[in-house]
């Protein structure tokens, strides 16, 4: 797509040199042309008469609106005549919007009175960017006029957008039907409004000074669409880039990181209850082969090993040096590790930002940046990576080997990821625990695990992030291979920014998150557990191959129970064909339903339960299987995991592999079943009907972000 970049380079810049940070409405427009956006035809009148001459050569009727660069809110200054019908109007109305203004603001600089083409019909809606603290440029999507404001129904992305992307933003906002044609009104034009919302997009990211850009309203019709008003705020100041470390460099300190050939414990100890203690323990006794070096000042040996004063004593190369010494002398073990070479620093030390103390946290940034060293903290208990059994924690230690890769921002949220993943036998690659980030975080270690044949899930908990873009550029490309799981603390946190009709006001901060998690292909998870049972369950299931999800039920309860969760969940339950619906008859009792969901009713037998499940599996017009059992003397539980897991089974051998998740209803022995189920690779829970088409609801979310549907 070309656009006439030097135009707007130009407004900008006067702009700027003219020491002002919004532009004018006529300053609007040709930038609006010069991107090929939608805007009235229009013109500036400096008199009565030129108004009344471009209002006969616009067409009646027309808006009348000041153009001042002292009066942005026009309205507010009784600067816009909506609807003027003819030329006697147009003059008294250019004559009074002058008077309002001069009113308004005496010393105001007017450079005239905006005639533009009046416009309307369709349905209103709003467009625009605003520069998220986290993320950058982002563009908005909303309903306009009071929708907006009261109901905040608005969708983002990161810009530039793809025009497959603003399509999806149409579908974004909760009040989708209604751009869809909703009660007989015509829809509009899908298609030429997401080319706004495209081209919106590319002009910010082109433009990074633009702080904010309003198109409200936007007149979305079934034949066009078309702005009735746009409003561009500039950014003081140079416009600052977050500093970037190249791919290649950040996959060689991680590598090292995790695959360390020799670890320095600075601080290492042999009192018990000592960090450093417990750090050098659980290195020794998690079976880390490679060497390990105390440093300790005060000490000839640590647990039988050479301890020495400085890493600088240390012979041969060292690749990890793991601080367990008060804040206050890190930044001179810092320097050391410089001198040695050192490539990555594992801070567990508390007392830095996270007290206030910020100088000191600014202080050892500036030590690692100017020395070429990555640290990862300060303030973590430090990190697991199983598959070198390297435990560098003052934690317990955790020996159950698997794929799943966690991190936390929070000590005691890590230390719940380690009790659910040794309580459930949820086989973990890596735990890592990230404290205050002042320098490793999520996108590093996102870039490390994309390739990274132990890791097959990563399940994030964070509280913000550093540089937003830098951690969706590394999102989208591991969620083409493997799910990223991110549970984001502050849900509740808008900020405190009242909504309006203007973008930036509108842009509240976990709403932005929301929808850029979801661009990026991320699985968010609600809450703690979600999170964690998402990273367990979630890389079992195979990955189901179209969107049709029936229910095969025991009990008429939890078959309504399923679909309200199937539901919640965005997942499709199949309309079961006829030849489909007189199969399962055959196997369910006259009074059973078929239908979806399929009640085979609680009495049935084992045979009733195995025959429904072998048709759902066979039948390849089903993706996806959700069982509801319910415990009878008839039908064990143990009985139903055994026959559920064997049926599966075969139909894996020959080559059926689809997702099938289990709700089990029952007295206690169904929690036993349930474990068996899971050990089986089928997903399965006691007492609930919403976690197992949770885990299948977090599948179907990152197979379409993947495109494998």
């Amino acid at each position: 797509m070309t656009y006439d970049g030097q135009t707007v380079r130009e407004i900008l810049d006067k702009v700027r040199a003219e020491g002002r940070d919004a532009l004018t409405a006529p300053e609007g427009k040709r930038v609006c042309d010069a991107y090929g956006i939608p805007t009235p035809g229009e013109g500036l009148a400096a008199t009565a008469d030129e108004a009344v001459a471009l209002a006969g050569k616009i067409g009646f009727p027309v808006v009348l609106k000041i153009v001042s660069p002292d009066i942005l809110h026009k309205t507010e200054a009784g600067g816009v005549l909506v609807g003027v019908p003819d030329a006697d109007a147009a003059r008294a109305g250019f004559e009074k919007i002058i008077a309002n203004a001069k009113a308004y603001m005496a010393d105001a600089q007017i450079d005239g009175v905006q005639v533009q083409q009046m416009v309307g019909g369709g349905q209103e809606v709003i467009i625009g960017a605003t520069t998220d603290p986290t993320f950058g440029k982002v563009v908005a999507f909303g309903l306009g006029g009071v929708l907006v404001e009261v109901l905040k129904d608005v969708t983002f992305r990161l810009a530039p957008v793809t025009q497959a992307e603003a399509v999806s933003m149409l579908d974004g906002i909760a009040a989708a039907e209604v751009l869809k044609g909703a009660r007989g009104a015509d829809p509009v034009d899908a298609d030429t409004l997401a080319d706004v919302i495209r081209r919106v997009s590319e002009l910010v990211a082109d433009f990074p000074e633009i702080a904010e850009f309003d198109l409200n309203p936007v007149f979305a019709a079934k034949d066009g669409a078309v702005a009735a008003d746009v409003r561009i705020i500039l950014q003081s100041g140079a416009v600052a880039e977050k500093p970037q470390i190249p791919h290649d460099e950040i996959l060689r300190v991680m590598t090292k990181l995790m695959n360390p050939a020799a670890v320095a414990v600075i601080g290492a100890s042999e009192q018990d209850g000592k960090i450093g203690n417990s750090v050098m323990r659980n290195l020794i006794n998690g079976g880390y082969a490679g060497q390990i070096h105390p440093i300790n000042p005060k000490a000839d040996e640590i647990m039988g090993r050479k301890a020495y004063a400085s890493v600088k004593d240390i012979p041969g190369d060292v690749d990890v040096a793991v601080f367990a010494i008060p804040a206050k002398f890190v930044p001179g073990a810092l320097e050391e590790c410089g001198d040695r070479g050192i490539p990555a620093a594992v801070l567990i030390p508390s007392g830095f930002a996270e007290t206030g103390n910020h100088e000191l946290q600014d202080e050892i940034v500036e030590i690692a940046r100017r020395r070429g060293i990555r640290m990862l903290g300060p303030n973590i208990y430090g990190y697991y990576y199983t598959p070198q059994n390297l435990c560098a924690t003052f934690c317990t230690p955790y020996d159950v080997q698997g794929g799943v890769a966690l991190t936390s921002q929070s000590g005691g949220i890590g230390m719940a990821i380690l009790g659910f993943a040794r309580s459930t036998k949820m086989g973990v690659s890596a735990i890592v625990g990230l404290g205050n980030k002042s320098d490793v975080d999520e996108d590093d270690l996102l870039t490390y695990f994309e390739q990274d044949d132990n890791t097959n899930v990563v399940a994030m908990h964070l509280e913000d992030l550093k540089d937003g873009r830098a951690f969706v550029g590394a999102a989208r490309r591991m969620t083409k291979k493997k799910p990223v799981i991110v549970l984001k603390a502050g849900r509740t946190d808008m900020g405190a920014r009242a909504a309006s009709s203007h973008t930036g006001a509108l842009a509240g901060n976990d709403k932005v998150y929301d929808d850029v998690l979801k661009q990026a292909g991320v699985i968010r998870a609600p809450g703690l557990n979600e999170m964690l049972e998402f990273a367990r369950g979630v890389p079992l299931l195979p990955a189901p191959r179209g969107e049709n999800v029936v229910i095969i039920t025991g009990a008429g309860g939890s078959g309504v129970l399923l679909s309200d969760a199937v539901v919640a969940e965005g997942l499709s339950l199949m309309d079961i064909p006829p030849d489909l619906d007189e199969a399962f008859r055959r196997f369910i009792p006259p009074f059973g339903a078929a239908g979806n969901p399929i009640d085979i009713t609680g009495g049935e037998p084992p045979s009733t339960y195995e025959a429904t499940i072998r048709l759902g599996l066979e039948d390849l017009r089903i993706h996806a299987l959700i069982l509801g059992y319910w415990h009878t003397i008839v039908t064990p539980p143990m009985v139903f995991a055994e026959l559920t897991a064997r049926v599966v089974a075969e139909a894996r051998a020959k080559g059926i592999d689809k997702p099938v998740v289990a709700s089990l209803a029952g007295d206690v022995e169904v929690e036993r079943a349930c474990e068996y189920l899971y050990d089986r690779s089928i997903v399965a829970y006691p007492y609930t009907t919403e976690k197992p088409v949770a885990v299948l609801g977090a599948k179907y979310r990152w197979a379409r972000s993947a495109g494998l549907l």
